[in-house]
């Protein structure tokens, strides 16, 4: 069960050597939100808590401001998703081991790019 739990922190690792992001608070709203011109323009990616990773350019930067975006440090967006986690943690935690299903593993944390 273990095996097929660690994805997100070996994905991330690997984007996060190659590219500088921006981080912010934006909540999604739906068609027009980012466009296929954005996802061409720059790194977009959503995460938990409504935090989005944005490629560090000037296009980048005028996404965060057309969708209302709040600017966020990395270590400003790394606790909010970790807060998220840590909630589905203890959800998790708290299923009686009879309603576990075995092909969704205990949410695990992973380190922001």
């Amino acid at each position: 069960m273990a095996g097929s739990c660690y994805w997100s922190e070996n994905y991330n690792n690997k984007l996060k050597i190659i590219m500088a992001n921006l981080y912010c608070t934006a909540t999604y709203a739906g068609k027009g939100f980012y466009t296929h011109w954005d996802r061409h323009d720059f790194y977009l990616a959503a995460e938990p808590g409504d935090v989005w990773i944005v490629g560090d350019n000037s296009k980048g930067a005028a996404w965060i401001n057309r969708v209302g975006g709040t600017a966020k440090t990395k270590a400003e967006a790394q606790a909010i998703v970790d807060g998220i986690i840590e909630t589905a943690q203890a959800r998790w935690d708290a299923l009686p081991e009879a309603e576990r299903n075995p092909d969704n593993c205990r949410p695990g944390k992973y380190t922001l790019p």
